[in-house]
């Protein structure tokens, strides 16, 4: 049973990490699945945690790149009153939007954590032998990595979730853009939230394209709007069948 920061304060019990599930997470019934599988693993590894449950707000993220500071600072500044209030150390988040406002513009606001993206603090447990692998449900399976703008560009994370694909024994074949080149989903800056500028193309069905043409079976990604763009652009190349799309924690759960 997953237990809320509310209920471990009544007892005087501090967990290890904050899970953030974010509005991604909570809501949509695709990340629901990263946020269960996340969960298992945690389980599995011992560590302690919990989650805000209906104290946790949107961190603001879409508002401030939709151009509405005063929405983004609104639930900022409502967060961290109610992270500060639990003496939070950790947050460790499933989502590079979360992830980079928690991270990087909480402390201006006052909000000072600990902050992980999943895919790190998953490759730290399994650097300190905490979560091993077994079975290979991945091994030796063409595997193509799609790098989020959040968490790779913006926070030069590149290392982490290959590092989990390796500990797979997946086979990674990198599109013709990745790491510091890679091409966005088409969602971020809040495009989650709207229809496509004109153009000759989708963003999502031209990265798709990029991830079909390395021949690889499994997309792996690690954030929850890059999952939903990239499952529609494969829909739209009529290819939903034939190639997967998982975040990284769903791969590690099946082999655990």
């Amino acid at each position: 049973m997953i237990r809320t920061m509310a209920e471990l304060a009544g007892s005087d019990q501090q967990p290890e990490v904050l899970y953030w599930v974010g509005c991604a997470g909570s809501y949509d019934a695709r990340a629901q699945k990263v946020a269960r599988s996340f969960c298992a693993i945690l389980e599995k590894a011992g560590i302690s945690y919990a989650i805000l449950g209906q104290e946790e707000k949107c961190t603001g993220d879409p508002a401030r790149r939709a151009g509405n500071e005063f929405v983004f600072q609104m639930l900022a500044i409502q967060n961290i009153e109610v992270l500060n209030a639990y003496n939070v150390k950790t947050i460790v988040t499933a989502c590079p939007h979360c992830f980079n406002t928690l991270k990087n513009e909480y402390p201006e606001l006052g909000g000072n954590y600990n902050v992980m993206h999943h895919t790190q603090f998953l490759n730290q447990l399994f650097e300190t032998g905490k979560l091993k692998v077994s079975g290979g449900a991945f091994k030796g399976k063409k595997i193509t990595y799609h790098d989020s703008c959040y968490l790779g560009r913006v926070n030069d994370e590149y290392v982490a979730p290959r590092s989990l694909i390796e500990a797979l024994d997946g086979d990674l074949h990198e599109m013709k853009r990745s790491k510091a080149n890679g091409l966005c989903c088409g969602a971020g800056g809040a495009q989650m939230f709207k229809e496509d500028e004109p153009g000759d193309k989708r963003v999502n069905l031209e990265r798709v394209e990029e991830a079909v043409a390395t021949g690889a079976k499994v997309i792996a990604a690690n954030c929850p709007w890059c999952i939903t763009m990239l499952t529609d652009g494969l829909k739209a190349m009529d290819k939903q069948d034939e190639v997967m799309v998982f975040d990284l924690s769903e791969m590690i759960i099946q082999n655990i």
